[in-house]
């Protein structure tokens, strides 16, 4: 602090400077939010997608169904695939939403790295 200068005149600018990073890094933290949240949305319709392909395939192939057990086998495979795809569609849907969160907090990170150094 120079020595002709104010201490509630230094203490103003410091305020001001700290609420003009806060504010930058808010909003780096929200665009990131957003392209985040619409990433994920697009993901969530892809899936939504892929899952009502495969349950129009398998009402295709219930048409066919000759006997029951032709019905119960066909259900039966629909079932495990649909239950290993869920599975499969949760492992990314986390994974995904893990990489959000991180790619969300970089700004943040690099933001209060320069402000505080």
């Amino acid at each position: 602090m120079a020595k002709d200068m104010d201490p509630g005149k230094f203490t103003e600018q410091a305020a001001a400077q700290s609420k003009e990073n806060l504010d930058k890094m808010g909003a780096a933290a929200q665009d990131a939010s957003m392209k985040g949240a619409q990433d994920y949305n697009a993901k969530l319709i892809e899936l939504a997608r892929i899952n009502t392909e495969a349950a129009f395939a398998y009402a295709q192939q219930l048409a066919r169904v000759k006997s029951p057990a032709e019905f119960m086998e066909l259900t039966t495979k629909y079932a495990r695939e649909q239950f290993e795809a869920m599975a499969e569609q949760t492992r990314e849907l986390a994974a995904f939403a893990q990489k959000m969160t991180l790619e969300a907090a970089d700004p943040l990170k690099s933001r209060a790295t320069k402000a505080f150094s």
